[in-house]
């Protein structure tokens, strides 16, 4: 099967325009070149290759350059954090383990229905 990968040129600028006519300096610009030394990879056609035979003074084709061994690298995947409980329903158990309970109040309270506890407990509190 034929590879159907349109084929690409990699163009560095390799010298600066200054000294140079305004067309060179433009014909820099219309290849996509903004920085000196920058590379763009464009696509291997006769125009490309007309534009960089007028300036070969000023950049070079190169080879493509080997990937970065960063870009074999899988990505991270962040998926959505877990719902956490709310802070209300932390901080009741930890306020009724937080109140220290005297020997007076459980023994008042022992053996009684937990309805009823607490109405006692309003009754000693008046008392």
């Amino acid at each position: 099967m034929p590879d159907k990968a349109p084929k690409t040129v990699r163009i560095k600028w390799v010298r600066s325009g200054i000294g140079f006519t305004y067309h060179q300096k433009r014909i820099v610009r219309s290849l996509g070149l903004k920085k000196l030394n920058q590379e763009v990879e464009r696509l291997d056609t006769p125009q490309i290759r007309g534009l960089v035979a007028k300036v070969p003074h000023l950049v070079e084709i190169v080879e493509a350059s080997p990937k970065a061994a960063w870009t074999a690298v899988p990505e991270y995947a962040i998926s959505a954090p877990k719902a956490a409980p709310s802070k209300l329903a932390e901080a009741a158990p930890k306020a009724a383990a937080a109140e220290p309970r005297t020997s007076t109040d459980t023994s008042a309270t022992e053996g009684v229905p937990a309805g009823k506890k607490a109405g006692a407990e309003e009754g000693q509190s008046k008392a």
